[in-house]
């Protein structure tokens, strides 16, 4: 689900609350030595997307933000912010140069550049939490 949030909304608060859960509290922040990445130069998205895009040859910039039960995207366009809400369970991440993450039909692919770079630590925590997910509803092992 693809949010307007430009302007403060309580509606898409609760949301995003019931879809992905509640932020982290500082103290779980503080644990997990950060929960959002530094900012990343978009390469490309999905045609259904486009809209979120700037329109003259601007650089797009998204960052991530991970939350007890999935991510949000934040995609910044000129003066309009949008944010992508994706459960872990929808979510798929490819790994050809640079990411390209895939939900709901949608994607958005991640120049392999300095700034995806310094976010490496930041994807090695992303796969760990949707593993950690994952895993509460592995099947049993049968013997």
């Amino acid at each position: 689900m693809i949010l307007n949030t430009t302007h403060n909304n309580p509606e898409h608060k609760q949301i995003i609350a019931d879809l992905i859960g509640s932020p982290y509290s500082l103290v779980q922040k503080l644990k997990m030595k950060g929960i959002g990445s530094k900012r990343m130069i978009i390469d490309e998205v999905s045609p259904n997307m486009q809209n979120m895009m700037n329109k003259v040859s601007d650089i797009n910039y998204a960052n991530i933000e991970l939350r007890p039960k999935g991510i949000m995207i934040m995609i910044n366009q000129g003066l309009n912010n949008f944010t992508w809400i994706i459960p872990y369970y929808q979510l798929v991440i490819y790994k050809v140069n640079g990411s390209s993450l895939h939900a709901q039909g949608r994607f958005i692919h991640f120049r392999n550049s300095k700034t995806f770079k310094e976010n490496k630590r930041f994807f090695d925590k992303l796969l760990d939490e949707k593993v950690k997910y994952d895993m509460q509803f592995a099947m049993p092992q049968s013997v």
